[in-house]
């Protein structure tokens, strides 16, 4: 199944459980702007920029989400690996009601049934976790499932399994997340969106992994659909102000 891209005028947009006008809540953006249309939710999302959180010394997880928030971005991906289960519960729910605030999608990391648990608007699965072909199972009908990938072969199974979306990395080195697959670099996204092309494979890729403001021109035209950051934003004087170029940068 293809995923639709169709170009929109300013109108009302749907994310997230609130629905907003676009002239309102999206007020930096420039329109006519790319809107996917998912053939395993039945909704509409735009994939520009992804904040994955991440705990710092001076932020915690819900720090982070404000003040990714507050600088105008549209999607949170609550990753906290080294958190018990109830620990991720507390703050999902927290993180939930902020996303809602703010008409943002909100997906939680890793696990499938605390992210139904909890109302997130999907999951993101990693390399170890539950393959997706299984998420889409236990998942109703909308749920958001991506799925995280290195090779060209990965990108394919999970096409193949339902997946939404892929977080595809990383570009280069991050001391955000351990056990790093190889390094992409530019060219290895271009080879795999060759290769997608080639078969067919119309799916949003997610660059991720050490990306900073000035890579974003070169990804956008190699064809990559948006970029998920954490410790760019976070490392900032002013994350919320960094946010906000970054979200003028990614819709321009």
């Amino acid at each position: 199944m293809k995923a639709e891209i169709i170009p929109i005028e300013p109108d009302t947009v749907n994310a997230g459980e609130g629905n907003f006008l676009a002239s309102e809540t999206f007020g930096s953006l420039s329109f006519p702007f790319l809107l996917f249309i998912y053939p395993h939710t039945g909704k509409d999302f735009m994939f520009d920029l992804q904040f994955i959180t991440h705990h710092t010394a001076r932020y915690s997880y819900l720090d982070g989400v404000t003040m990714a928030l507050q600088g105008g971005c549209k999607w949170i991906q609550l990753r906290m690996k080294e958190a018990s289960l109830p620990e991720m519960a507390e703050t999902a729910l927290q993180v939930k009601q902020l996303c809602s605030r703010y008409g943002a999608v909100f997906i939680l990391d890793d696990e499938v049934d605390l992210a139904l648990e909890t109302g997130a608007d999907g999951v993101h699965l990693g390399l170890q976790d539950m393959p997706v072909s299984e998420a889409r199972k236990r998942a109703h009908p909308g749920f958001i499932i991506g799925a995280t990938a290195n090779t060209f072969d990965t990108v394919k199974q999970h096409y193949a399994d339902g997946a939404d979306y892929i977080g595809c990395g990383p570009l280069r080195f991050t001391s955000t997340k351990k056990n790093l697959s190889p390094l992409l670099g530019l060219s290895g996204y271009e080879t795999i969106i060759g290769q997608m092309r080639a078969q067919g494979i119309e799916l949003p890729l997610i660059a991720i992994g050490g990306i900073t403001e000035a890579d974003i021109p070169d990804l956008k035209r190699l064809g990559v659909n948006g970029v998920a950051l954490s410790g760019y934003v976070l490392q900032a004087d002013d994350p919320i102000e960094r946010m906000k170029g970054l979200m003028q940068l990614v819709t321009s």
